[in-house]
C-alpha cells in the first residue's frame, strides 16, 4: 500500500541529543566538561533510554523529563561531576536542542509531496514543544504525539497505535523513522514500514524484526517515500 504518513522519533532522529553537552562544554567555566563531554553525552542518552525501558517493563511510568534528569545525574556521577550549576545548564539546553541540518528541507519536501508528517516520541508534550519551537519546524508537522497519552514508553504497542488513531491510516501506509535501531525494529514488528537512521554506523540490533531501510541521515527520506509510492 502507498505511504501516506511519515512519522519521526524526536530525540536523536530529528534533534541532536549531544548538542546540550557540546554547547555547555564550550562555555566559560566548564573546563572539566570540555574534556569529557562526548562520554557524558553518550552516558546521558544511554541511561535515559534504559530508565524508560525499565519503567515500561515495571509499570512505574514517569515523565520523560524525569528520566532525562535521572540519566543526567547518573552520567555526571560517572564522570565525577557534581556542579549543580552545570546540571541546571545542561538541563536548560536540553529544551533547546537543534535539529540536524537536513531536517527542515526534508520535512518541506515531504509536505510538498502531500505526506502527513508527525513526531511520535517518548518526550513529554512540553519538552517536545520546546524542541520543535527551538528548531523552527512546527509549520512542517501535522502533529506531535507523546507517549504521555497512553502512559507507557516505547516500544509498547499502544504507543505505535497512536499513529493509526490520529491519522486514520493503515499500518502499511506509515513510514516510521528512528535513529534507534530497537525502535525501528519494534515498529517493523508492529507493522509499519521503517527506516533506521544509523548516523553512528552501529551494528544491527539482534531482535526478531529489522528495519526495512537503513540510512546514514534523513536526506533520502523523501526519495524513499516516492519510490514506495
Amino acid at each position: 500500500m502507498t505511504i501516506t504518513t511519515c512519522i519521526f522519533d524526536a530525540y536523536g532522529t530529528l534533534f541532536d541529543v549531544a548538542a546540550a553537552a557540546r554547547q555547555a562544554a564550550g562555555e566559560p567555566g566548564n573546563a572539566a566538561l570540555a574534556e569529557i563531554w562526548p562520554q557524558l553525552a553518550e552516558d546521558w542518552r544511554r541511561k535515559q533510554l534504559e530508565y524508560s525501558w525499565l519503567r515500561a517493563i515495571t509499570g512505574a511510568h514517569d515523565s520523560f523529563w524525569q528520566v532525562t534528569q535521572d540519566g543526567l545525574d547518573w552520567a555526571m556521577a560517572a564522570a565525577g561531576l557534581s556542579d549543580p550549576n552545570l546540571r541546571e545548564r545542561l538541563l536548560a539546553l536540553y529544551w533547546q536542542l537543534g535539529a540536524y541540518p537536513e531536517v527542515p528541507q526534508m520535512l518541506a519536501d515531504l509536505k510538498a509531496a502531500g505526506m502527513a508528517t508527525a513526531i511520535l516520541s517518548n518526550g513529554s508534550p512540553d519538552m517536545l514543544a520546546g524542541a520543535v519551537d527551538s528548531a523552527g519546524i512546527g509549520a512542517l508537522l501535522d502533529d506531535v504525539l507523546s507517549v504521555e497519552t497512553v502512559g507507557v514508553f516505547k516500544p509498547h504497542a499502544s504507543v505505535y497505535a497512536l499513529v493509526e488513531d490520529r491519522f486514520a491510516c493503515a499500518r502499511d501506509q506509515v513510514l516510521f523513522v528512528s535513529s534507534n535501531g530497537w525502535d525501528a525494529g519494534c515498529a517493523s514488528g508492529y507493522g509499519f514500514t521503517t527506516a533506521w537512521v544509523n548516523r553512528a554506523g552501529l551494528p544491527m540490533d539482534r531482535l526478531p524484526w529489522q528495519p526495512a531501510h537503513v540510512l546514514s541521515d534523513l536526506t533520502a527520506i523523501p526519495q524513499l517515500v516516492t519510490r514506495a509510492a
